[in-house]
C-alpha cells in the first residue's frame, strides 16, 4: 500500500526517537481540551486534521489548539468521503476548510504557526480518489495519510485494544491516528495517556508534523 501510494506521506523515516500523534475530525467540545491538556502534561506536541465545520462552531477550541503551539492539518469542509465524492465538490471543500484555515491562523498571535506548511491533508476515511489527490498535490498539499491506526473509532473493541493497537505497532517516526470524536471519545481518552506515559518512559518525542 505504502509503496503504490508513493506520493502520500505515511511516517517519517526517522532513526530518532521520535513519534508524530494526529488528531482527526475535532474541534469537539470537552474531547479536545482533553486531548490537549493530555499533551501539556506530558510536553508533546501534535497534529490536528480538522474539520472545518468544527472549526467554524468551536473557534475557540480551534484558538486554543494554535495557541499551545500544535500544527494543523485539512479534513475537508464537511468529511467528505473522496470514493463518494464529485471530483469539483471534493476539492472545493478542501479548499473551503482551507480558508477557514487560514482566518482563523490570520487571528492567531501565534508566529511559528504563520510560518507552518499549513498544506497538510488527510483524507477523511483515508479514502481519496487518485484524481482527488493529484489536484491537491498539484496545489503544494501534503497528503498525510499514517502507519500506525488507533481504531479508536471502533465501537466494537475495548480501550485496551485501542491501546496495544499503538503500543505493539508504534516505532521511531510512526504517524499516530487518534480521534477527538465523540464517537472515539471512550477509547482514545484510555489509550491517549497510557501511549504518552509509556513512550515517554522510553525517551520518545512526541512532535507536529
Amino acid at each position: 500500500m505504502m509503496r503504490i501510494f508513493s506520493k502520500y506521506t505515511w511516517r517519517f523515516s526517522s532513526k530518532k526517537k521520535e513519534i508524530f500523534l494526529t488528531f482527526d475530525d475535532g474541534p469537539t467540545p470537552e474531547i479536545t481540551e482533553f486531548v490537549l491538556s493530555e499533551l501539556k502534561k506530558n510536553n508533546a506536541k501534535a497534529t490536528f486534521f480538522c474539520i472545518g465545520k468544527n472549526m467554524k462552531n468551536h473557534p475557540e477550541i480551534f484558538s486554543k489548539i494554535i495557541s499551545d503551539g500544535h500544527s494543523i492539518g485539512n479534513h475537508t469542509q464537511n468529511h467528505l468521503k473522496g470514493w463518494k465524492s464529485d471530483n469539483t465538490k471534493y476539492i472545493e471543500n478542501v479548499l473551503e476548510c482551507e480558508n477557514v484555515i487560514s482566518s482563523e491562523v490570520e487571528k492567531s498571535q501565534n508566529s511559528k504557526l504563520k510560518n507552518q506548511n499549513l498544506k497538510l491533508f488527510r483524507p477523511p476515511y483515508g479514502k481519496i480518489k487518485k484524481a482527488q489527490a493529484k489536484e491537491l498535490l498539484k496545489n503544494d498539499y501534503k497528503i498525510i495519510m499514517w502507519d500506525v491506526l488507533s481504531a479508536d473509532f471502533d465501537t466494537t473493541i475495548s480501550g485496551e485494544k485501542c491501546l496495544q493497537n499503538v503500543l505493539k505497532n508504534t516505532k521511531e517516526g510512526s504517524i499516530i491516528v487518534f480521534h477527538d470524536s465523540v464517537k472515539a471519545a471512550e477509547r482514545m481518552k484510555y489509550a491517549l495517556p497510557n501511549v504518552l506515559k509509556e513512550f515517554s518512559e522510553k525517551g520518545f518525542v512526541f512532535k507536529a508534523i
